[in-house]
């Protein structure tokens, strides 16, 4: 076969599974969102019904993710029907259909009316001024921002420099322009978490090898750092009352004389977190820490796709004085926080790296 027929021939084909894929990631996510939606507004229906609704609704979330989490997966929990019910609350029906009164609408239908992704909606949620959302939504629609640029607008407050820059054609003309890093592949659109979750599907790169990976490399970090910290577990089970858990990292400093507990949250964080580390403070202290040691400090770590947080737990310390020597000696938040970042993308990188090898 001649080699110039077969290269035209290869390209076709490539254009045409992008863009299939393409079609279905966005099939995929316009379908997610409409359910989603009309999960929400059967929600709020129903806390319309009841006659105290706010108490009424957090019960009713509460049933729902406890029904509906073990049978289609973590993306159907709590924090979720949460998101969902706002995100009705934020989009009502009298913005959505023509016919707001309408008891069903078909999902095909219904999924014309989500232009964006779900993981744009989420992010637009947490944009509190209502005309400052709508205007991220309508640029993002004129511009066809992936859920990466419209992060990075938001983030660098895009809305509120626009309103000061004498030249406001030429921002939202620059801002049209993906930046490096902006673009999002259909691998990568199939692959998003919520698409994952909702199709309870798991990537061939899962959470908890993330976490693992995550984990060995803050481990080598710590370690990196100087003789301080002394490594004595990874995974160190307790227990209290009949309930197992499981602390990620345990390391002793030996400049300090007390225990570093770390837990690391691949999610984003919560309160419960908190009250969990402290759970893990209060028995280390009671069963793991020795005669002459202080008191054991916890280290939270959140490395959360696009963000990487890192927090010293002091409160629990008997006075400022060992709390304020503790960060004196501990490493900055911010540098560990940064190193997590930066070794998910790395991690990130190679698990596409792999993927694009594996489909050559």
């Amino acid at each position: 076969m001649d080699t110039l027929q077969y290269g035209e021939i290869r390209n076709d084909i490539v254009a045409l599974l992008q863009a299939a894929r393409t079609a279905s990631a966005r099939s995929v996510n316009a379908l997610m969102t409409a359910a989603y939606w009309e999960i929400g507004r059967r929600i709020v229906e129903s806390e319309q019904q009841g006659q105290e609704r706010a108490e009424y609704g957090e019960a009713l979330i509460k049933q729902l993710a406890e029904d509906l989490e073990p049978r289609f997966g973590r993306g159907f929990g709590w924090r979720n029907r949460t998101q969902m019910r706002a995100f009705f609350l934020a989009w009502p029906a009298s913005k959505i259909l023509q016919t707001p009164s309408a008891k069903s609408v078909p999902l095909p239908e219904l999924a014309q009316k989500f232009p964006l992704p779900w993981s744009a909606y989420v992010r637009l949620l947490s944009v509190r001024n209502l005309e400052t959302r709508a205007f991220y939504e309508t640029e993002a629609l004129r511009s066809g921002w992936s859920i990466r640029q419209l992060d990075r607008q938001i983030g660098s407050q895009f809305y509120e420099r626009i309103a000061l820059s004498k030249n406001k054609a030429a921002m939202l003309q620059k801002a049209e322009t993906a930046a490096s890093g902006d673009t999002v592949t259909p691998e990568q659109a199939i692959k998003d978490p919520f698409v994952l979750e909702f199709l309870g599907l798991k990537d061939e790169y899962s959470e908890t090898d993330l976490e693992a990976a995550l984990i060995q490399h803050l481990t080598d970090f710590l370690l990196e750092l100087g003789d301080d910290f002394a490594f004595l577990g990874r995974q160190k089970r307790l227990r209290i009352d009949d309930t197992w858990f499981r602390i990620d990292l345990l390391f002793f400093h030996r400049r300090l004389r007390c225990l570093v507990v770390i837990d690391l949250k691949v999610g984003r964080f919560s309160y419960a977190d908190a009250g969990q580390m402290h759970l893990y403070l209060n028995y280390a202290r009671e069963h793991w820490m020795k005669e002459g040691e202080n008191p054991p400090v916890g280290l939270i770590l959140c490395a959360e796709k696009g963000t990487a947080e890192a927090h010293y737990a002091l409160d629990s310390l008997p006075n400022k004085v060992l709390a304020a020597e503790y960060q004196m000696v501990l490493p900055d938040e911010k540098v560990i926080a940064n190193e997590l970042k930066k070794s998910r993308v790395q991690l990130e990188e190679r698990r596409m790296s792999r993927i694009q090898s594996d489909s050559t």
